[in-house]
């Protein structure tokens, strides 16, 4: 529920509307041509977009067409950049919202000292 909120938050500011639409919109290609060139199910096709862009590659699906190994090499090549640039700006959002909190609870401490 947590990470649900922290990404419609990224919806609603705009510096990081464009990132986030960019990562959804090439899970949504690479599930889409899965689906249809290898004939996998959606959740398979998303699955396998997902651990190919985060590196991770179980190895329990892989393409078996000509098309769908040379659109994986692309697809690795163009996407790798776009999700680890979600993933490090959703760090660092998330770093410098901690850090905010962190800020007001040590002020609101010090006045409460005074």
């Amino acid at each position: 529920m947590y990470l649900f909120r922290v990404v419609l938050g990224f919806f609603k500011d705009r510096a990081y509307r464009n990132l986030s639409i960019s990562t959804l919109l090439v899970l949504a290609n690479g599930t889409i041509v899965y689906h249809f060139v290898e004939g996998w199910r959606w959740l398979d096709s998303l699955y396998f977009s997902v651990i190919t862009l985060t590196t991770v590659g179980y190895g329990d699906l892989s393409p078996q067409t000509d098309f769908g190994k040379i659109f994986t090499i692309i697809y690795i090549l163009t996407g790798i950049g776009i999700i680890f640039g979600f993933i490090n700006t959703f760090y660092l959002h998330r770093r410098s919202r901690l850090k905010d909190l962190k800020e007001k609870r040590d002020r609101k401490k010090t006045n409460l000292v005074k």
